[in-house]
């Protein structure tokens, strides 16, 4: 299994950072996680962080070194991470949930499954033309245009997430057959809701990964000002050629049969999600991002 991967987070003009968002793979699957905490209700942080390590967590120990069924894996892993943060919540006392939406998909045996609950997009590009994009679980995208037209809805009015006090919808695709140079996306709404699709697909199929998603990032902070959304994107390009920059050894050779690696923050057992605060966020991806650089110098 063999990728070029990058990730990017910025605050943009909240007072904190709610998105999480991370990788983690073996030699035969690779999982994309990314969640973006909902505001109005209290540590949307926290739900973020819980939903991306919960996920992280079940396939580094179902993933041995594939998953028995990845569409399986991803719905399951999805509910285990909404009763975990009704856990959080209810462990503390807490009047109100934390809630976040997710985004998740699992790569292996040349194809993509992915799972999605809320808003957060994960966009499938090939040869230039969007392949495949999931629908968000908003009253806006649901309606039909002609009602649309005749009804005031915001684009941020979701009808389920995880962490509500209801079970929540989710919906899954795949096994979508992967092809040499296929991009997928995973990003919150701070990007895709100042960024057009059209913009998206252009900026993928124009550039490796690791000038697209920095790029497309700055375009969203750019476009919405100081009313900048957190603004999250991790994209992967599939089986890239040698002379593509690779990243952190993300090519099959590179990790040993079982062996397994991430990027997702692993918190202490003793300590709380909210530990984690903007400034450490910053380090990590930066650090991330250095290796990134680095190991992009070398070939396979």
């Amino acid at each position: 299994m063999k990728f070029s991967v990058f990730q990017v987070s910025r605050r943009g003009g909240r007072a904190r950072n709610e998105d999480r968002m991370g990788y983690c793979y073996t030699r035969e699957s690779g999982l994309f996680v990314l969640a973006d905490g909902m505001g109005g209700h209290p540590e949307g942080d926290v739900a973020a962080q819980l939903a991306v390590q919960t996920v992280s967590s079940l396939h580094q120990q179902q993933a041995t070194p594939r998953l028995a069924q990845a569409g399986d894996f991803l719905v399951h892993a999805l509910l285990a991470a909404h009763r975990r943060i009704l856990r959080y919540g209810n462990e503390r006392g807490l009047a109100d949930m934390p809630r976040t939406t997710l985004v998740a998909a699992v790569l292996q045996g040349d194809c993509a499954s992915w799972v999605h609950c809320g808003d957060s997009r994960l966009y499938l590009v090939r040869g230039g033309a969007l392949l495949a994009r999931t629908r968000d679980h908003s009253y806006l995208e649901q309606m039909t245009p002609e009602a649309t037209n005749s009804a005031r809805v915001s684009r941020n009015m979701l009808f389920t997430c995880l962490g509500s006090p209801v079970p929540p919808v989710y919906h899954m695709a795949g096994p979508v057959p992967l092809q040499r140079g296929d991009k997928l996306l995973l990003c919150s709404d701070g990007l895709w809701s100042s960024v057009s699709d059209e913009s998206i697909v252009e900026q993928l199929s124009s550039m490796p990964v690791a000038q697209a998603v920095p790029e497309l990032v700055e375009q969203a902070l750019r476009a919405a000002g100081d009313s900048s959304d957190n603004v999250t994107a991790l994209a992967l390009e599939w089986q890239t050629a040698d002379a593509f920059a690779s990243t952190r050894g993300q090519g099959a050779p590179a990790t040993a049969s079982g062996a397994f690696a991430a990027t997702v923050q692993n918190l202490d057992a003793a300590a709380s999600a909210a530990d984690l605060d903007d400034a450490a966020i910053e380090r990590s991806i930066a650090e991330i991002n250095a290796a990134i650089r680095e190991s992009a110098k070398r070939k396979f």
